[in-house]
Formats: structure tokens, sequence, C-alpha cells
């Protein structure tokens, strides 16, 4: 990769997905994905579509950077959803 721009440097560009992403969050969306394919999509979630542990600052461009950050901002609180301790319940809002 000597002498290229890490793509992550453009957060306005599409991020990197494979067949097995797509089959994957389809299946999840309709609810029948089994446990290695949700995990497989939350990982591509929150580390690559949403960014969440890279820096979003970008040197060149404060609204990359803003864009940047609103991305890892949705990943922020993805991660912090699934870290939150909430009282078992049954029903679904």
């Amino acid at each position: 990769m000597a002498g290229k721009k890490k793509e992550s440097l453009k957060p306005w560009m599409p991020v990197p997905y494979s067949d097995y992403i797509i089959r994957a969050l389809k299946a999840q969306a309709e609810g029948i994905a089994n446990p290695t394919q949700q995990k497989r999509v939350l990982s591509w979630w929150i580390n690559v579509a949403c960014g969440t542990y890279d820096m979003s600052f970008r040197p060149d461009s404060d609204r990359d950077t803003v864009f940047a950050e609103g991305r890892r901002f949705v990943g922020l609180q993805t991660v912090k959803l699934m870290k939150t301790t909430v009282e078992q319940k049954d029903d679904i809002e």
C-alpha cells in the first residue's frame, strides 16, 4: 500500500464489504441470521462501517473530520448500548 492514501482518510467513500457481509446483513434484517453471521455483521458495523476505533481527525479537511466523527458517533452509540445493563423484559418496544 506504499504510495497510496489509505481509504479511511476519505470518510465519505463507501466502506469495503464482501458478499458474506451482504448476505449476513440481509439475514440479520430478516431475523434469521445465525450466531456467526450476527457476530460478523456487528463486528463489521462497529469496526469498518462506523470506524468506531479509528481516529476521526483528518488534517486536510475539517469537513472530512466532521463526517468521520459522525460515522464514529454511530459506532460509539452502538457499543455504549451493548455495554448498558437493563432490566430483563419480555416485551418489545
